[in-house]
């Protein structure tokens, strides 16, 4: 089998600002529409066994070791409005869904992955997200990285390619480079290719000498605790669970208020699960 594990939150932002582009209104459910049209889609397509994370809340632990780490702060409110309905819409259609409070979507995938990978039966995971976060997660060719925009999937190779290091490495790289979209700056100096030869001279960030962070050691270490996911969540105890059996009996009319023509489709899938 294969495993489909999807960040909910980027979608949800990756459909709403797809469909600004295209509409002078922001249709009221229009993002959560498009996440689930994603994952019929997938389903059409063949997939089984799918799990999606999403933020149910912006902030977590992370906030409380970094007062700069990201937050729900200027997030629009026609997007705010659209988290819980597409958990709800998710879980009504049958997907098996896990809204995040104190770890992130993130962490979640990296559980599940980590879980996933454990099992023989499980051919490969895909992670769909672009999110260099995730790249440490990457296992060889079992568990890969899939750009839904780009259609590139990302194994081992790839991310060593992309960003000059193991994925094992990434957290050491992200806490000298930085993370914008995460809120934490870095350390000043290290662009990706100086993080890259750091990496590939000394290895993790604790091996660094001392002299090569100036100061900055301890700066280093707090931004990789917060560039590393956690992979103890529970999100699953079989990877049975994933599979989708069909929606709820409540889905049918739920799909009517954020776009009929899904229910048509799920129930078209319902019948062959």
């Amino acid at each position: 089998m294969i495993v489909h594990l999807i960040d909910g939150t980027y979608e949800l932002f990756r459909h709403f600002y797809g469909l600004r582009r295209g509409h002078e209104v922001d249709p009221p459910l229009g993002a959560v529409a498009g996440v689930l049209g994603t994952v019929v889609q997938m389903l059409e397509g063949g997939a089984t066994h799918i799990g999606v994370a999403t933020d149910h809340v912006i902030e977590s632990f992370r906030n409380e070791l970094w007062p700069g780490y990201k937050t729900g702060f200027g997030i629009e409110p026609a997007l705010r409005r659209q988290f819980w309905p597409l958990e709800e819409a998710l879980m009504s259609m049958g997907v098996v869904t896990w809204p995040m409070i104190e770890l992130e979507a993130d962490d979640a995938l990296a559980s599940a992955a980590h879980l996933a990978a454990r099992d023989e039966r499980v051919e490969k995971v895909c992670i769909w997200t672009p999110d260099k976060d995730l790249a440490q997660c990457v296992v060889e060719e079992r568990v890969v990285q899939v750009d839904r925009r780009s259609g590139k999937i990302r194994d081992a190779a790839g991310v060593r390619a992309k960003f000059g290091v193991a994925p094992a490495h990434i957290p050491d790289y992200l806490a000298l480079v930085g993370d914008a979209a995460d809120g934490y700056p870095g350390i000043r100096g290290c662009g990706p290719k100086t993080a890259a030869r750091l990496i590939g001279q000394y290895g993790p960030i604790e091996q660094f000498p001392a002299e090569i962070l100036e100061g900055r050691y301890e700066h280093a270490l707090l931004f990789k605790e917060l560039a590393t996911l956690r992979t103890n969540a529970s999100p699953f105890s079989d990877v049975e669970q994933l599979r989708w059996r069909g929606p709820s009996p409540s889905f049918a009319s739920l799909a009517e208020t954020i776009d009929p023509r899904l229910a048509a489709r799920v129930a078209s899938l319902s019948s062959r699960a």
